[in-house]
């Protein structure tokens, strides 16, 4: 099985499945393996046409199961410095390096893999196989899917994502939300600064209350919250502006994210901010421009994964890998989409988040064996 699974790593990581590009390649590919290997598959286009999702089952067609889960979209190359051709994976000391080695092909793989030996098993539950496009951008992919999948009445128990965590039992991660702030002003000669509307200059203030808004946070830690750092983070990873030394700004834009450990975080920053820019920032700019505007758009809202006392995704996983310590990350998944249409979700698969992003990814062979011997132990228990 360790074999078939590499051969089909291969082929994952020979498609450039960029989250800029199109994956129906790849998912065609992945459909005709599966559908040969006895699967219904459903294919979900997005709007473009140029991207899909992937829903397939294995076995009966009958509430409860299992989704194995992971993402088709990697991210670039662009400027980074390979030893090997980024797609084509090459073998170095039991190393499989490619783009999308670890994250996440290499937990597609061993999922594929196994369609075969699950179609001979008698299951009395069915196994789907959940592949998504546009995770490394928003989860763009599974929040478009899930509502396809409760209007067709899905309702399986549990899902295993299979993010890259070392084959640790991940039961709990942060939201990740993320923004673009505009603001329309209006320009003029720098030398009469009053008769025009900075957006810089708003923008900035903007960024100042987001500030003021990430210390208030460090307050409103949960009770026994165990993640690192213990609070909800923001972030502003951008902010751009301005044409030259002398002219009044018109326009300005922030881009920004914040991982809510609780959702009262994110309307409370989100409701904060909103009061902020009407009650202060609007009408400041509207005395010299009436026209002029703040503009807030969602990137991408993602659920976090809360961690529950009561998760049978969990304690299967602990049961099969031996492997009882459970632990929280602060980066997201689409996990806690999953845990909102009613699962229990756990996060496990083979190669290191350490390795993702990085030149030169890989997944090792133990992992994949590893993250295989849990597959096959995932089939038994839905034929018992």
């Amino acid at each position: 099985m360790l074999k078939e699974t590499e051969a089909i790593l291969a082929d994952l990581i020979s498609f450039p499945t960029v989250s800029s590009d199109s994956n129906l390649d790849m998912m065609a590919w992945m459909a005709n393996w599966l559908e040969h290997h006895g699967a219904k598959v459903e294919l979900f286009a997005d709007d473009s046409g140029a991207k899909a999702n992937m829903f397939a089952t294995i076995g009966p067609d009958v509430p409860g199961g299992v989704v194995l889960s992971g993402h088709s979209d990697v991210v670039p190359v662009t400027d980074q410095v390979w030893h090997s051709n980024p797609f084509h994976m090459t073998e170095r000391d039991d190393l499989l390096h490619g783009r999308g080695a670890c994250d996440m092909k290499g937990f597609i793989a061993a999922a594929v893999a196994m369609a075969d030996p699950l179609a001979k098993t008698p299951l009395k539950r069915p196994v789907h196989l959940c592949f998504t496009h546009d995770e490394e951008v928003g989860c763009m992919g599974a929040r478009a899917l899930v509502p396809e999948l409760q209007k067709r009445g899905y309702a399986p128990r549990m899902a295993i994502v299979g993010e890259p965590t070392d084959m640790r039992i991940i039961e709990g991660h942060k939201g990740c939300c993320e923004y673009t702030c505009r603001f329309h002003g209006l320009e003029g000669h720098g030398s009469a600064p009053e008769r025009g509307v900075n957006a810089v200059e708003y923008a900035v203030r903007y960024v100042t209350k987001l500030m003021s808004l990430a210390e208030t946070l460090k307050g409103r830690v949960p009770a026994n919250s165990r993640f690192d750092p213990p609070w909800t983070t923001v972030n502003v990873g951008r902010l751009y502006g301005g044409v030259a030394h002398n002219v009044i700004p018109g326009f300005a834009e922030v881009d920004w994210e914040m991982r809510p450990v609780q959702a009262g975080d994110t309307e409370f920053v989100k409701d904060a901010l909103h009061a902020y820019v009407e009650t202060e920032l609007l009408p400041a700019m509207r005395k010299v421009n009436p026209a002029a505007r703040v503009e807030t758009q969602v990137i991408g809202e993602v659920a976090g994964l809360e961690p529950l006392p009561d998760n049978a995704a969990r304690d299967l996983v602990a049961q099969l890998t031996g492997n009882s310590d459970c632990d929280v990350v602060p980066f997201g998944t689409e996990a806690g989409l999953f845990q909102e249409m009613g699962m229990s979700v756990v996060v496990c698969g083979p190669g290191s988040i350490a390795q993702a992003h990085k030149p030169d990814e890989f997944v090792s062979r133990e992992q994949l064996s590893q993250c295989l011997t849990m597959l096959d132990g995932v089939a038994k228990s839905v034929a018992a």
